[in-house]
């Protein structure tokens, strides 16, 4: 027995050749982004920063950056939660002009980031991406690029080819007409919310010819919650038509705004920063940041507001009841008409500042009768009433079926639009199986009803990062999510969503706007839960095909030294370094990072 044994160990096992490579000659590797909005430009900033031998290229159809912060520029546009709470955790702005920032202010500091970081390098304007197609042999992804000269307005098809694609379009950036009789007859102004363009002009420039129009408002969605609101006092008549009911978020955290400010109480819901608060942000680092940490901290606590029965959910709904009430004293037949019978937050919060105060003022009317057809000159609505109207708005939301507006071909010539019906399916929000080499940025599930969704980009961008990291370290031609686990995600899903506010009777487009149905919207739990689940990537959920032509999973050790020390160039202490160091702390101090 023991000289088999010896005779076992002594057999010659097969053999390979080295790779004539250093374990950190890191290969080139090309990574496409659609889309240069909040998803591409955090991109941007990353990939090139965490990838060695990256070619990085972001196609955006638009002309500028910023994603629907660029698209949308209708009146009153702007931020409906803090927006200290809405940049990014690396570039910070000390300057906004109010709590809840204008858009042309959010979209500036887009630009702003796009500018310090010279992201144009990679963002390609006017590249439509119109299909991408997998090459399984290659395991590459064959990108249909439609290119405009902004010009002529002539244009063109290319094709790219990448080994990752990256589609990062965001949910609620294709707009859509209502379905109302007569839409094309009626002569007056007509813009629907996401289409309004003011060209050279702010659109209160453009108001100003409104001051003697009648001016109707159609929605009672989260744009037009700031539309009435803004053309009111502008305008000589405003009219809402209002289909559905929604809750009103009281304005959030304005009492620790003010708080944080020194403010009196009286002074909670202006969200207007004064000179000198704006100079204190400017010129004191610790008063900001704690500003800033104490509005997110605030942020991250509502999500008990969203599970069915909570104690924190039955507070909230008493609060908004006598909000809406006490707002609409004036006028208390529309806080009946308002007043939802489902619970808050199973369509989308707002809070809405200013649209309860314009709703009972002498020069606004509220239609909750249903629309019937527009005329050459107006609307009439099904009781037989008509309305002259010289401007109509209608803030009727977007296509939210999760249906791309362009081709992605994976294997065996299945298509993404196909998989996705009737509902879409995906792992973690960002892969799907059948669709190697491809993930997905702020795509299905991965919106938020809480917490911060600008945290929850940067995030998905590092896991994307970290598949690409792997590939081209492992020297990996394809990852893909393994059916299982997507399947046990999608489990999950179901498992998660009943015992929430979000399954009960309404209209939202977290159900890609039916009142009953799958979430597809929402990530199945808070902000910070997913990011604590995709910070570390499970890559035992993934399977893998190698560039090289062979079996042995460390081939790609290479000649088994490094780049530097091959060359005798560069850094060969570089664990030395500050960027690298990692000091314990101190037992009490390590007992409390733990916790967090």
């Amino acid at each position: 027995m023991s000289s088999n044994h010896s005779m076992a160990n002594s057999t010659p096992k097969a053999t390979f050749d080295l790779g004539d490579f250093c374990i950190d000659e890191y290969r080139p590797i090309r990574v496409a982004v659609i889309g240069a909005g909040i998803s591409g430009i955090v991109a941007g900033v990353r990939f090139p920063e965490k990838i060695p031998n990256v070619q990085l290229v972001i196609y955006e159809k638009d002309s500028g950056v910023g994603g629907t912060w660029f698209q949308n520029k209708y009146p009153g546009l702007a931020c409906d939660i803090p927006a200290h709470c809405y940049q990014f955790t690396f570039a910070e702005k000390k300057d906004w002009s109010a709590l809840y920032a204008p858009g042309p202010e959010i979209q500036g500091y887009l630009q702003s980031v796009v500018d310090d970081y010279k992201l144009m390098r990679y963002i390609k304007l006017h590249h439509e991406v119109v299909r991408a197609k997998y090459d399984e042999p290659a395991g590459k992804w064959h990108i249909t690029v439609r290119r405009t000269d902004r010009e002529t307005g002539a244009s063109e098809d290319f094709e790219d080819i990448v080994d990752v694609l990256v589609p990062a379009i965001g949910v609620l950036s294709r707009w859509q007409w209502p379905n109302i009789e007569g839409l094309k007859e009626f002569k007056g102004e007509l813009y629907h919310s996401a289409g309004f363009d003011p060209k050279e002009k702010t659109w209160q420039e453009v108001a100003d010819a409104w001051k003697d129009k009648k001016v109707g408002v159609i929605g009672v969605g989260s744009s037009a919650l700031q539309i009435v609101p803004a053309l009111q006092p502008r305008v000589q008549k405003l009219v809402t038509y209002v289909r559905g009911k929604t809750w009103l978020a009281v304005p959030f955290a304005s009492n620790t705004f003010a708080d944080l400010l020194g403010r009196d109480k009286d002074q909670a819901e202006n969200y207007k920063f004064a000179e000198e608060e704006i100079e204190r942000f400017r010129t004191d680092p610790e008063f900001y940041r704690n500003f800033r940490h104490v509005m997110e901290n605030e942020l991250n606590c509502m999500h008990l507001v969203t599970i069915r029965g909570s104690e924190m959910q039955k507070r909230a709904t008493e609060l908004f009841k006598a909000n809406l009430r006490r707002k609409l004293a004036k006028k208390p037949w529309i806080a009946d008409s308002l007043m939802p019978s489902f619970p808050v937050a199973c369509r989308r919060l707002t809070p809405g500042p200013g649209y309860l105060e314009a709703l009972v003022e002498d020069n606004v009317d509220f239609v909750n009768t249903p629309m019937k057809r527009f005329t050459p000159t107006g609307i009439e609505t099904a009781d037989g009433a008509h309305q002259d109207l010289d401007v109509v708005f209608c803030a009727t939301g977007y296509d939210t079926s999760f249906q791309l507006p362009f081709e992605i071909v994976g294997r065996l010539g299945a298509t993404l639009n196909a998989r996705w019906r009737p509902h879409p399916q995906t792992y973690l929000t960002m892969c799907v199986d059948g669709f190697p080499n491809m993930f997905t940025i702020l795509g299905p599930n991965s919106a938020t009803g809480s917490g911060s969704m600008l945290v929850m980009i940067e995030y998905e961008v590092m896991y994307v990062v970290q598949a690409v990291l792997k590939m081209q370290r492992e020297r990996l031609r394809s990852i893909e999510v393994k059916r299982e686990a997507l399947e046990d995600f999608d489990q999950y899903i179901d498992a998660y969503f009943p015992k929430t506010v979000y399954s009960d009777k309404c209209r939202s487009w977290y159900k890609m706007g039916q009142e009953d149905g799958r979430i597809v919207g929402l990530w199945p739990g808070s902000a910070l839960a997913m990011v604590k689940a995709i910070t570390h990537p499970r890559w035992e959920d993934f399977d893998y095909e190698r560039v090289d032509d062979t079996t042995n999973r460390f081939y790609w050790f290479g000649d088994g030294q490094t780049y530097n020390e091959k060359t005798l160039t560069g850094d060969r202490a570089w664990y030395l370094s500050e960027a690298f160091l990692d000091i314990p702390l101190k037992l009490r101090d390590s007992a409390a990072r733990v916790r967090q």
